[in-house]
């Protein structure tokens, strides 16, 4: 694969919205966050997704100049409007406002409604921790892949959860995960790159594993830990979607499908401030403590190293950071032709 810079994908990203007619100071925000997820490796979260994201702009699904805002409040809670805008745009809104509240109240819950896809959800639970706060974080998939156990209607999508946790030396700790077995994310770079998937993310609709990402329509995910990763994909749906007031189960939209059509996708964002809890920096030692002991535990014949959720992520920031992300010629190929088609300046 090709590296190429940071800084280089993010002004590339800016101006592909801004020739969208995303607001510059908008398209700069988009752009800071989709290259931060490449960055962190979350390889279906960064500028893969940045065609797409033009389809739906130019298909009139996505609102470039949103009007974001609390629609209801209390002190340690709200209700975020996204007006249709670009799910980062209002997730980072999202995000502070949980963070401007939780220093008040301790704990905040910010729930946001007609909003879009949003990247990876280890960007927004990570947010908090700049601020000696956990982060958690939950959304609706933007597109049904995943029946009821048992069942064969899509009826509910990846529904992912994350939670970041402050540590005081070593780097936090970041859980982030779909409710699936893998993300559509990852199945759609597999397509992309011409490689299969492993036995165990998908199953075909006569219970047969199905390993050709490019036949994914003709299956779906699996949940993980089986009836029980159901049953998590449901009650995050619920508190994501439902009671946002944000789509949930038959009115999800299939966003990879439908470009014309506003998502209404659902998000959660809780922070909660170590202080309100006393002893920050005792807290944030306690779990270096837990890192170091996990990671120094005996080990299975064969394994090397014991990682801790996020640690991976965390290497592959350092890595990238200096020596720039990698990008497949497939992907490249698209960029180019985004490029040509938008009249912008190539990827350099």
């Amino acid at each position: 694969m090709r590296r190429i810079k940071a800084t280089d994908l993010e002004n590339f990203i800016a101006r592909a919205f801004e020739a969208a007619d995303v607001a510059p100071a908008d398209a700069r925000v988009v752009a800071e966050l989709m290259t931060r997820a490449d960055v962190n490796g979350s390889e279906g979260h960064g500028i893969f997704r940045l065609p797409q994201y033009i389809r739906r702009i130019k298909g009139g699904a996505v609102n470039v100049r949103p009007n974001i805002r609390i629609e209801r409040e209390a002190a340690a809670m709200a209700v975020i409007n996204g007006d249709n805008g670009m799910g980062h745009l209002v997730m980072r809104f999202a995000t502070q406002t949980a963070i401007d509240k939780a220093k008040e109240t301790g704990v905040a819950w910010v729930g946001a409604n007609w909003s879009n896809h949003a990247g990876p959800a280890s960007l927004y639970a990570s947010m908090p921790v700049e601020h000696d706060m956990i982060g958690l974080y939950l959304a609706v998939g933007s597109a049904n892949h995943l029946p009821p156990w048992g069942g064969l209607e899509m009826l509910l999508s990846t529904n992912p959860l994350a939670v970041a946790i402050p540590a005081c030396e070593e780097a936090p700790i970041v859980l982030d995960m779909a409710t699936t077995v893998a993300a559509y994310g990852k199945v759609k770079t597999k397509a992309q790159r011409g490689e299969t998937m492993p036995v165990g993310w998908m199953m075909d609709r006569q219970g047969q594993p199905l390993t050709d990402p490019g036949r994914a329509n003709e299956g779906f995910l699996l949940p993980i830990g089986e009836y029980k990763g159901y049953g998590l994909a449901l009650i995050i749906g619920l508190l994501a979607g439902t009671l946002n007031r944000a789509a949930m189960g038959r009115d999800v939209v299939d966003f990879n499908a439908d470009d014309t059509t506003p998502t209404n996708t659902g998000h959660v964002i809780v922070a909660i401030s170590l202080e309100a809890f006393g002893g920050v920096d005792a807290f944030k030692r306690s779990v270096d403590g837990l890192v170091r002991d996990i990671r120094a535990s005996k080990r299975l014949p064969g394994v090397d190293r014991i990682w801790l959720p996020g640690e991976q992520s965390h290497a592959k920031r350092l890595d990238r950071g200096r020596n720039g992300v990698p990008l497949p010629p497939p992907l490249l190929a698209n960029l180019k032709e985004l490029a040509i088609e938008l009249e912008i300046a190539p990827l350099a």
